[in-house]
């Protein structure tokens, strides 16, 4: 243990108390100096981070403002070539029509649109049939059916029947698309259930329409009596035994493919009955001319020199007990294509040493003194002939007076 005096504890007092006020001076002056060295730098931080004064001003305009928010520019007009028009679309004409006794041919361009583009020849059916045959060299696709075929539908009215069909073309998918639209063209055929009996050509009423228009392009065979030099029909219909009736069946055609016309079969009657009693078949069996062969008369086929005619005179004969020398000729008509071959039935035969053949093929004729086929049978199959009886009556064949005076 330390003691102490009051004489030490006073100087220990004394020494302490100098010394902590060294110490203390001695933090001054270093805080001092501290100050000193960084305030230059403090001001200068304060003085930048101060934004500079600037003076602002109102505008004010003496005049009000001109410029408008600019207007959309204007649309030209079109500019055309000097007498220019448009073209207006024409319709394409491209299907055609035969409409015969029992059977309908229908003949329809690739081009079924009319714009330069073929169509594919199974994207096309009549009713669901698909094409029976197609011409390569035309681009034309040929549809052939029966009246009662191919989806057709019968209408019934007082004076007329009228078979609808409707030709579908269905155009197949390029992948997931189609570059056409579907079409379908609706065709008729109207038939007469009445006919008048008279002594003028009997001529088929047939009219073909398309589209829902009538169409003029219709087909008409018929059968008329000429005048002597072939150039005009006769007025009247009186001859004498001996004289040359001379006969002229044609067939008329506007768009449809070239036909060539034959006479198949003539029978004369009293009355305008085909079937009734007497009666005398001298044309039969296909285009065969027999009344020169059973009487020896001059009736024959002239040479053929168009398609579309066919003449042939026959000699003038009256029925035996029959004092009025009333005749009705009935033929059978019928129209092929111009270019179908002449055969055993598409033929026009008369006897004069021999069988000819009105267009030089006489080979055809062979059969003339035999069977030369069923032409039913070829118009059911095949449906390329149109066929249409023609009457004419009466025809008055008097005798001369000479035979008179015998």
């Amino acid at each position: 243990m330390i003691w102490f005096t009051a004489g030490s504890l006073g100087l220990f007092w004394a020494v302490f108390r100098a010394v902590a006020t060294a110490q203390l001076g001695n933090e001054k002056m270093l805080s001092g100096g501290v100050h000193s060295r960084m305030q230059p730098q403090r001001r200068y931080q304060l003085e930048a981070s101060q934004p500079q004064a600037f003076h602002q001003e109102k505008q004010i305009f003496s005049e009000p403002l001109t410029w408008r928010y600019p207007n959309p520019p204007a649309e030209e007009e079109p500019h055309f070539p000097p007498n220019f028009e448009l073209r207006v679309p024409t319709p394409a004409e491209s299907v055609s029509v035969l409409c015969g006794e029992n059977t309908v041919r229908v003949e329809a361009k690739k081009d079924l649109m009319g714009i330069g583009k073929p169509v594919l020849a199974s994207d096309v059916t009549l009713g669901g049939c698909a094409a029976t045959g197609e011409d390569s060299e035309a681009q034309v696709l040929i549809f052939e059916s029966e009246l009662h075929g191919c989806g057709s539908r019968l209408q019934m009215f007082e004076d007329t029947f009228i078979y609808s069909f409707t030709l579908f073309y269905t155009p197949s998918p390029l992948g997931s698309i189609v570059r056409g639209r579907d079409l379908s063209i609706n065709i008729q055929c109207h038939y007469q259930r009445k006919h008048d009996v008279s002594s003028g050509a009997l001529k088929p009423d047939w009219s073909s329409y398309i589209d829902s228009k009538e169409s003029e392009d219709s087909l008409s065979l018929s059968l008329q009596l000429m005048s002597d030099d072939w150039q005009f029909p006769r007025p009247v219909h009186e001859f004498l035994l001996g004289d040359m009736m001379k006969f002229e069946a044609s067939v008329k055609q506007l768009h449809h493919t070239p036909l060539r016309v034959n006479v198949e079969s003539c029978v004369a009657t009293v009355v305008p009955n085909p079937d009734a009693t007497p009666r005398y078949g001298f044309l039969f069996n296909s285009g065969c001319l027999l009344d020169s062969k059973l009487t020896g008369s001059s009736s024959r086929f002239l040479p053929r020199t168009h398609d579309d005619k066919l003449q042939f005179e026959v000699e003038a004969f009256r029925f035996e007990h029959d004092e009025g020398g009333m005749l009705y000729i009935t033929c059978s008509l019928r129209a092929v294509a111009a270019t179908a071959p002449i055969s055993a039935t598409d033929k026009a035969c008369s006897f004069s040493n021999g069988w000819r053949e009105a267009s030089g093929n006489h080979r055809a004729c062979s059969c003339c003194d035999s069977d030369c086929g069923n032409v039913d049978g070829i118009l059911g199959k095949t449906s390329t002939h149109l066929r249409q009886n023609a009457l004419i009556g009466p025809i008055v064949v008097k005798e001369s007076s000479q035979m008179k005076n015998l």
